[in-house]
């Protein structure tokens, strides 16, 4: 690991850390120290207390005990604007940018008094996109920016306020590989002009090839500070969640022949004369797992939203084995026996400040057992959450607590527990191990594979290319709203797929 090389303390030192929530700890005695100039990964699995301990370093919450040294000096963060001042700057991994203003309004709100609104504040966005390879318009409104830039928007309104030390809270869980390649190459710059960042992560590939140090807390105790060049990814692994690194290879074949979900020249119209899904054509079988690889942005989400009745397609069909659905309702669409695990579980998964208990019915509260009669039963919905807590390892103190209150992961485990636990016919799967751990993961992996064996055929949309390899049964291109021909995961290269996703083979149409 970088030691100082001048005798000089670390730049930051987190030491005993704890902190309670309802009699649950979430951080015991953790220990951090990071070096100046360096990229710092902070590993664990969901619930862990990555993002616990990086809240009291920025001053969202107060440790139960523990002390905090900055340059060798103790400081008491008791808010974000006292972190700010200190030198701290957090990215949470949920973006938090107003869409219908510019880059320029986003970056300096709530810090007027530093340059301004105008020209010299723009001059100083523009100074500092160059200084870092942040390449950011200035007066671009964000609703038309894609999750890339939005990310460098975020990471831009931190170094305005003058931060030395960045945060960034599992930073590629919302990015597609081209991306990340991007984001490590302005770390590796933020690095280059002395800057120190702290890296949220649980992938494992990734933070071997950016971090320069590594520590990793399990269940709320630090259990190894290591060097990423003497380490590889099993035993990161194994240090995590203790257990080997998983795969998510399926087996033989399950594809039968009756066709469980089709769509017939589906098409879905934007503004003016575009067309947001365009001649559509696809076949999903009973014990088959279709993949759609894409650049996010390219018509995954509305491919999914016409499915479950949040769109209506402006041409073509969409059949649930012989019954059509296309004018469906969302309500109708479930009942019928498709279940859905959203790409975003904050916008279309969860109510956050609802209790566990009542998001596990949202989508099902006409199906057993959350109903009795016309009326919610919630005794036995309470009863099947703890089910499905216990089952799927959601790590919660209560069922009565805030969905809000959980790790990113462990609300993702939720939201596929509460799918799953009603055995859907299709089950639509839009990045259903984003932001989770590996043992996580690989929980989600088996219970897919599983669900395929039993007959159900899956939709999955995946921007982790080894998932969409491993275990899809076909592998589809999506491309400015259109499908390309069918690939074999087992034949097909990373590189094909990436010059298909980008349209750079030139043959959107081939067969692989």
């Amino acid at each position: 690991m970088n030691e100082p090389t001048d005798g000089a303390p670390p730049l930051l030192e987190m030491r005993h850390i704890s902190k309670t929530f309802g009699g649950m700890a979430a951080l015991r005695e953790v220990t951090l120290s990071v070096c100046r100039g360096e990229v710092h990964a902070l590993m664990g699995e969901n619930g862990a207390g990555k993002s616990t301990l990086m809240k009291i370093l920025y001053g969202v919450q107060l440790p139960d005990e523990g002390t905090i040294a900055i340059n060798g000096e103790q400081v008491v963060l008791k808010s974000p604007i006292e972190a700010i001042r200190a030198g701290i700057g957090m990215v949470f991994q949920h973006f938090m940018l107003a869409d219908n203003l510019t880059v320029l309004e986003n970056v300096v709100l709530g810090a007027e008094k530093l340059h301004g609104i105008g020209d010299a504040a723009r001059a100083r966005i523009r100074e500092i996109s160059a200084d870092y390879g942040l390449s950011v318009d200035p007066d671009a409104l964000v609703a038309d920016l894609g999750v890339g830039d939005r990310q460098r928007i975020e990471i831009l309104k931190v170094l305005y306020r003058g931060a030395k030390i960045l945060i960034l809270d599992e930073p590629t869980a919302v990015l597609v590989p081209q991306e990340v390649t991007e984001l490590f190459d302005h770390l590796r710059e933020l690095k280059a002009e002395g800057l120190t960042v702290i890296f949220i992560s649980h992938k494992l590939d990734e933070v071997l090839s950016v971090a320069d140090d590594i520590t990793v807390i399990r269940r709320g105790t630090t259990v190894a500070a290591v060097d990423p060049t003497q380490v590889t990814a099993r035993k990161l692994a194994e240090l995590m969640v203790g257990s080997e690194l998983p795969s998510p290879q399926t087996e033989e074949s399950t594809v039968t022949d009756k066709v469980m979900l089709r769509l017939d020249g589906v098409e879905l119209a934007g503004a003016g004369h575009a067309k947001l899904l365009d001649d559509i054509d696809l076949t999903i079988h009973a014990g088959e797992i279709v993949g759609i690889a894409g650049v996010e942005g390219n018509g995954q989400a509305e491919l999914v939203e016409v499915v479950m009745g949040m769109r209506r397609p402006s041409a073509g069909r969409v059949l649930l084995e012989d019954r059509d659905i296309t004018e469906a309702g969302v309500r109708e669409i479930r009942e019928a026996g498709v279940g859905y695990i959203p790409e975003d579980r904050h916008r279309h998964g969860l109510l956050l400040e609802a209790p566990l208990w009542e998001n596990m019915i949202l989508g099902h509260q006409t199906q057993a057992p959350n109903v009795k009669g016309a009326l919610i039963d919630a005794k036995a919905a309470k009863a099947d959450t703890e089910r499905v807590v216990a089952e799927f390892d959601v790590r919660t103190p209560s069922i009565l607590v805030t969905a809000g209150s959980l790790s990113g992961g462990n609300q993702q485990k939720l939201i596929v527990g509460r799918e799953m636990s009603h055995a859907p016919r299709v089950l639509l799967a839009a990045h259903p191990t984003r932001g989770v751990d590996v043992g996580a993961q690989a929980a989600i992996w088996d219970l897919i594979k599983a669900a395929r064996r039993e007959g159900m055929g899956v939709l999955l949309i995946s921007a982790d290319l080894e998932e969409l390899v491993g275990l899809s049964d076909t592998i589809r291109v999506i491309l400015r709203g259109r499908l390309s021909g069918e690939f074999d995961p087992d034949l097909v290269t990373r590189e094909e797929l990436g010059a298909a996703m980008t349209g750079a083979d030139g043959s959107e149409g081939d067969l692989r």
